[in-house]
Parts: structure tokens; sequence; C-alpha cells
């Protein structure tokens, strides 16, 4: 079953404005699956993959040709194995390719972008593409970007679904990835399992050649054991038995295909004794959740990550209501020196509006104590917020609001 994407609109708007449309994500969250259904609604054209080896062959060895035998209107699926194709593709679009010509997909954000920038620059649109939002699996359309804004709160309470605690970490246990949650792969240990091995086996083995497989694997579970706390390198390497180097150039591949992001911590001149470490999240919780070896929902609402995976589920969630809208979300978290923490801030409209994140029900309201920490920062407070468990929205005070976790 299709689940119909909040970012099909936004790409044939772009579409038509730009020869050459780039689109990012991570393996498996549905970039060729939502191109190939924008084709059956009527933008046909000719598909070709480099995850094909005598096409990637071809691509790089002789792109001229390759373009060729594959001309516009045409989807490239994977095309970061082939960066030889960007400058014929450059050379087409200065030709005057019309509108629409090439649709390019990859697993590989930062290569990607940086390949564009240097052969595309001005000639392409580049869209990123999450896992499935709450929202998407909901069934909800036109959801805005995430707000704190009162109007736009009450808007979303009229378009999102409802959730229970329960439930709520069973979409965290789950996950977001098109392939389990369609229903198409139902067992959700199989997928993973299949998800990580061809992770490294096609990705992993070609950006370092020789990887130890089974090191690598050990570091990904590693890695997910800190999901949602600050970076510690020196750690994870010593939890899989490498050099700290080692750990620093994994997790660079870890973050170069999108399988981890990173907050880096708030802090401008006036913010002093700011901590500046920045913290770890993975794009999708169901990963961790299997990497972690919790066998239901219920037992990771009551095991140990309880807190930190509701946290990166809260995270990922807003950063996906922005990349489904085509717009940039600057977050952040702040700790200093004397311990003091916000989980999550959001710099919008020339404010910053501080969050945190809590499993309760009832949150207790001494929490936010540590907003008023932002007062001493060069851009003005906003609204802040608890994202919690609860199920109806209310608030503190006019200046905090308590949200629950399903309207984000």
């Amino acid at each position: 079953m299709y689940i119909e994407r909040q970012l099909e609109k936004k790409f044939i708007t772009i579409n038509e404005e730009y020869a050459c449309v780039l689109l990012t994500g991570p393996r498996q969250v549905g970039k060729s699956t939502m191109l190939r259904h924008l084709m059956e609604e009527g933008t046909a054209r000719a598909e070709v993959s480099l995850d094909d080896l005598e096409e990637r062959r071809l691509a790089k060895t002789d792109p001229a040709m390759f373009l060729k035998l594959h001309p516009a209107p045409v989807l490239i699926d994977e095309v970061q194995y082939a960066p030889e194709l960007f400058s014929y593709i450059k050379i087409a679009v200065d030709n005057g390719a019309a509108p629409g010509s090439y649709w390019l997909t990859g697993s590989q954000a930062y290569r990607l972008m940086e390949l564009a920038q240097e052969s595309l620059a001005g000639r392409t649109a580049i869209l990123h593409m999450s896992a499935l939002s709450q929202s998407e699996l909901c069934g909800a359309k036109d959801v805005s970007p995430f707000s704190l804004e009162l109007d736009e709160l009450q808007k979303r309470k009229a378009l999102l679904s409802p959730a229970t605690p329960n439930e709520i970490y069973q979409r965290i246990w789950d996950g977001a990835l098109p392939g389990h949650r369609s229903g198409k792969y139902k067992d959700r240990d199989v997928f993973y399992s299949s998800y990580i091995q061809t992770y490294i086996d096609r990705d992993v083995t070609t950006d370092i050649p020789g990887v130890d497989k089974v090191m690598f694997a050990d570091f990904i579970r590693a890695a997910a054991c800190r999901s949602g706390q600050m970076l510690n390198l020196h750690d994870i390497a010593g939890d899989v038995g490498v050099s700290d180097d080692t750990s620093k150039r994994w997790m660079k591949e870890l973050e170069k295909s999108g399988i981890v992001f990173f907050l880096h911590p708030y802090s401008n001149n006036l913010l002093k004794r700011t901590i500046k470490t920045p913290k770890m999240y993975f794009f999708d919780t169901g990963l961790v959740c299997y990497l972690t070896r919790y066998s239901s929902p219920e037992i990771l609402m009551n095991g140990a990550i309880n807190g930190v995976i509701l946290e990166n589920y809260v995270v990922s969630e807003i950063m996906k209501t922005y990349s489904n809208s085509a717009k940039d979300c600057l977050l952040h978290y702040y700790r200093d020196k004397n311990s003091n923490e916000i989980d999550l801030i959001m710099e919008s409209d020339g404010q910053l509006h501080p969050i945190e994140i809590r499993k309760s029900i009832n949150p207790p309201t001494q929490i936010t104590g540590a907003f008023k920490l932002l007062e001493k920062a060069s851009v003005p407070r906003g609204t802040g917020a608890i994202l919690c468990l609860r199920e109806t929205l209310s608030a503190i005070d006019s200046s905090t609001y308590i949200v629950p976790v399903w309207m984000i």
C-alpha cells in the first residue's frame, strides 16, 4: 500500500521550474517509491538505477554515452555512485534542457550536495526526504512545519490523531521506514536486519574499502545505545575495540549516509560556559529499538532508554515537519558547565523557543527553570513548551505550553 508523502506537492512545483531536481535521504525512506508514484500520476519517464553494477560502470567510464542511452526525461537512482554524471548533466541544462528533465536520487546527502554545488550550482533544486512522519502515517494532509504559535497548535489538533502513551511507544518501536510500515515487509526484525546488511554491503564497503563488516555492525549498535546523548566517540570506540580515529571516521560515515544526525549546542557571546559537544540521534527510532534489542513497545516503554528514545522521536518528528515542507529547521540544545540543560531550542522568526521533552503525563512545572537562561541571549526568547505524553493541549502560563507528542 502506497502511503502519500507530504513532499509530493513541493516536488511537483519545483519540477515545473528546474531542469534538474535532486532528492536526497537515507536508504529506503521512499525516494524512488514517491517518484514512481508521480510517474504513474502523469509525469512518465525512463528510470535507471546505479545499484545495477553494469549501469554504474558505464555512467562512471562514459557518462556521455550513458546519458545518450538514457535520454531525458529520466530518473537516475542512487546517483552518488557516479559523480562523473554531474558535469554532463550541467552541459545538458545549460543547453536548454526542459524543466523536469532530470530526476536524481541518492542516499548520501552531504556528498551529493557537495557535487551539486560544484557542478550544478544554480541549476538544480535539492530536496531532502526523511522517513515517514507520524502525520503521514495518520493520513493527515497539508500539515505545516511544527510551531509553538497557539493558532498553529489548534490547527494541528484538528488535523492529527490523538494517541495514548502506549500508542506513542508503539509508533517509536515500529519505526518509520515505508517498507515495513506500509505492510510490504511484515516481519520487523527481518526487515531491519536486512536493512543493516544492505547498507553495509552497498554503501559502507564502497566508501571504506576493506572495512570489517562485523565490527562496523557492532559500531552501529554501540552508537544506537547512545542515541539521544552527547557524542562520546572514545567510549563507542572502546565498546567496539577500534581506535578513536576509526570511531570518528565511522561516525562520519553514519552521518554522511543519514543514519545519524547531530544537534549542536546553542551558544553566543552572551551565554558563557556552554558545553560544545553535539548530541547524536538516529533518523529512525525503529532502527534504534532493533539494534538495542527491545522486543516489544511495552518493554521499551518501561526500559532504560525510554526517556532518550522519546527525545530522539520528538526531535526527528519536528525535523520531518520542516523537511516535508522543504524548509530549513534550526534546532539546538543547551547545556552549560553548571549542568543547566534545555532539551531543544527552536530558532525561528528571530526568536528562541525552548522545549523540554518528558515521558510523563503531568510534568512538573519546575523543569522549565532553565528557560530563563535564554533571557541572557542576544536573540529574544519566544514561547516555550513541554512536549510530553499528555493527551490534551494545555499550558503552564501564556509563555509556556504543554503540548502532546502526537501533535508534532
